[in-house]
C-alpha cells in the first residue's frame, strides 16, 4: 500500500504540473505568441488560454498598448548650411504581435534609429527660417515617412512631435537684431501713414472750412446787395413821391425834404467820434420854419379829426451879431 500511495501522489503531482504547463493567463494590453517546436503557431488573447504542455510554449510577450519613445537630441544641418540641435518624441502601437516579434529584432531601437534618420532628412531639406516657423509641417512629414517605414513590422506610429529646436547662439542674436529692425521699420511705416492721414484730414477740414466760409460770405454779400437794393428802391420811391409833390406845387413837401436832410446832417456832425465841441453859425428861423413845415405835413398825412390844419406862424427872432473874440475894437451899440 505504501508503494501504491507513492504512485498516486506522483500521478497527481504530474497532473498538476501538466495543468500548470498548459494553462496560460494573458493580462489585458498584451499578446503572447505560441511556438511549437520553435515555430510560430498562434497568438494568445487576453484572458485564460490553454496550450499543449511540453509541446507548445510562449514565445514573445508583446505590449499592444500605445507607447512613447524619447528621441535624443541630435545635430541637424539645414538647407542653408545652418547648424541646429533638435530632439523629438514618438508614439507607436503594436497592431500585429507576430510581425512585431518576428519581423524585426529589437523593436524600440529600430523605431528610434529610423525616426532620428528621418528627422535629419526632413529638417535638412528646409531653410532655418522655415524650420523654426513650420513645426506642424515637419511633424506631418515625419509621421508619414516613419509610419510608412514601420508598416511591415506590424507597428503603427501615431504621432511624431519635435520638442525643441536650438539654433546657434550667434544665429539667435542675429535673428533678434533682424526682428528688432523689422519691427522698427514697421513702426516707422505706421507712424508715417498716421502722419499722412492726419495731414489729409487737416487739409480736408481746411478745405471744408474755406468752402463754408466762402458760401457764408457769398450769402452775406447777396443779402447785403438785396438790402441795398431794397433801400435804393425805397429812396427812389420816396424821391419820386417828393418830386411829384414838388411838381404839383406843394411847398411843404420841399420843406419836409430839406428839413430831413438838414437834421440828418446835424445828427451825423453831432455823433462824430472826433468832435467834442461844435461852434458854427446857423439861422434858427430857417430850422424852426423847417420843423413847422414837417409838422404841417404830418397833420395833412395823419389828419386832425376832420379840421383843417392851422397855419404855422413863423417867428423871426432877432439874431445878435456874432462877435469875434480876438477883435479888440469897441463895437458901438
Amino acid at each position: 500500500m505504501a508503494g501504491l500511495d507513492i504512485v498516486v501522489i506522483a500521478f497527481v503531482v504530474l497532473v498538476i504540473l501538466v495543468l500548470f504547463a498548459g494553462i496560460k493567463t494573458v493580462p489585458q494590453g498584451y499578446r503572447y505568441t505560441v511556438e511549437r517546436f520553435g515555430r510560430y503557431t498562434r497568438t494568445l488573447e487576453p484572458g485564460l488560454n490553454i496550450i499543449i504542455p511540453f509541446i507548445d510554449k510562449v514565445g514573445a510577450k508583446m505590449n499592444v498598448m500605445e507607447q512613447v519613445l524619447d528621441v535624443p537630441t541630435q545635430e541637424v544641418i539645414t538647407r542653408d548650411n545652418a547648424s541646429c540641435a533638435a530632439d523629438a518624441v514618438a508614439f507607436y502601437q503594436v497592431l500585429n504581435a507576430a510581425e512585431a516579434a518576428y519581423q524585426v529584432s529589437d523593436l524600440q531601437s529600430a523605431i528610434l534609429n529610423l525616426t532620428m534618420t528621418n528627422i535629419r532628412s526632413v529638417m535638412g531639406s528646409m531653410d532655418l527660417d522655415e524650420l523654426l516657423s513650420n513645426r506642424e509641417i515637419i511633424n506631418d512629414k515625419l509621421l508619414h515617412v516613419v509610419d510608412e517605414a514601420v508598416g511591415p513590422w506590424g507597428i503603427k506610429v501615431t504621432r511624431v512631435e519635435i520638442k525643441d529646436i536650438q539654433p546657434p547662439k550667434d544665429l539667435v542674436d542675429a535673428m533678434a537684431r533682424q526682428m528688432k529692425a523689422e519691427r522698427e521699420k514697421r513702426a516707422q511705416v505706421l507712424e508715417a501713414e498716421g502722419s499722412r492721414n492726419a495731414q489729409i484730414l487737416r487739409a480736408e477740414g481746411a478745405k471744408q472750412s474755406a468752402i463754408l466760409q466762402a458760401e457764408g460770405q457769398r450769402e452775406a454779400a447777396f443779402r447785403d446787395a438785396e438790402a441795398r437794393e431794397r433801400l435804393a428802391e425805397a429812396e427812389a420811391k420816396a424821391t419820386k413821391m417828393v418830386s411829384e409833390a414838388i411838381a404839383a406845387g406843394d411847398v411843404q413837401a420841399i420843406n419836409y425834404f430839406v428839413a430831413q436832410k438838414y437834421t440828418e446832417a446835424m445828427a451825423a456832425i453831432g455823433t462824430a467820434p472826433n468832435s467834442k465841441i461844435v461852434l458854427m453859425p446857423m439861422e434858427a428861423s430857417s430850422l424852426i420854419g423847417s420843423l413847422g413845415g414837417i409838422g404841417a405835413i404830418a397833420r395833412e398825412v395823419f389828419g386832425d379829426g376832420g379840421n383843417s390844419p392851422a397855419p404855422v406862424r413863423q417867428v423871426t427872432p432877432r439874431t445878435p451879431p456874432v462877435r469875434n473874440p480876438f477883435d479888440t475894437t469897441k463895437q458901438e451899440g
